[in-house]
């Protein structure tokens, strides 16, 4: 077996050894296929085939590894919560798989450093840092197995971050909480969307959230979904009593 790996070492290009001992510190085991984790950092603007003419990027890596993820975190909370009912462990998995958190993990493992693109890497928004950490639990997945890719998963998100107390009262989208709390007590609510831009030209979007016909918060961003959830956890803090009495 050493005499075999000693032969591989000798094989692989420079470039070649200085991802592997990269990626290696990562994941925390050493590759054995290490196209696998090459491909989970290709962005499709590269625009590479494999030898049968597919195209060759992250993005079905990453569709296996949310997969995978949301299967051993279902799994983990499964075991680790006996009283949580369907409700509560669909919830918890959601918080803990958040785009959000899954960004966050992704920029603390530094993962944008490897990614083979065209476009430069100040264009990406913030979930290249989640895509790549998805396509590279996928990566995990298809070199070593389940076994390893939860040795992963629980090493790099359930250890360090999953702390189920704190996780039980984090609010994941303050538009649900404050909808659902509107439609319990009966009260009519808006979202009155509309384009904003700013001195500079740049496109942004403005939205007032009313109550009973009465503007509780207002709003700017990037995108319509942003400066709802804005606007929302603002007339959330506005009503905060008044919800989490509920």
């Amino acid at each position: 077996m050493n005499i075999i790996k000693k032969i591989f070492q000798k094989s692989r290009s420079k470039e070649d050894g200085i991802f592997f001992a990269d990626i290696q510190k990562i994941i925390g085991f050493p590759p054995i296929e290490l196209d696998f984790y090459k491909k989970a950092f290709i962005h499709r603007s590269s625009s590479k085939t494999d030898i049968d003419g597919n195209p060759m990027n992250y993005e079905r890596l990453e569709f296996l590894g949310d997969s995978m993820l949301s299967s051993i975190i279902a799994a983990f909370l499964y075991n680790i919560s006996p009283s949580g009912d369907e409700g509560y462990l669909t919830k918890m998995r959601s918080k803990i798989v958040s785009r959000e958190h899954l960004n966050e993990l992704g920029r603390d493992l530094n993962l944008l450093q490897f990614l083979d693109s065209k476009v430069p890497t100040q264009h990406f928004g913030e979930n290249i840092h989640g895509n790549l950490f998805e396509a590279l639990v996928g990566a995990i997945y298809l070199d070593q197995g389940y076994s390893y890719c939860e040795k992963f998963i629980e090493k790099r998100v359930i250890l360090p971050y999953v702390d189920i107390s704190k996780l039980e009262g984090k609010i994941i989208s303050y538009k649900s909480l404050l909808i659902e709390w509107c439609q319990k007590e009966k009260k009519a609510f808006n979202f009155d969307t509309y384009e904003d831009n700013d001195l500079n030209g740049e496109r942004l979007f403005g939205v007032k959230f009313s109550i009973d016909n009465k503007v509780i918060a207002k709003a700017r961003a990037t995108s319509k979904k942003k400066a709802e959830e804005k606007a929302s956890q603002r007339a959330y803090f506005a009503f905060q009593d008044k919800i989490d009495k509920k």
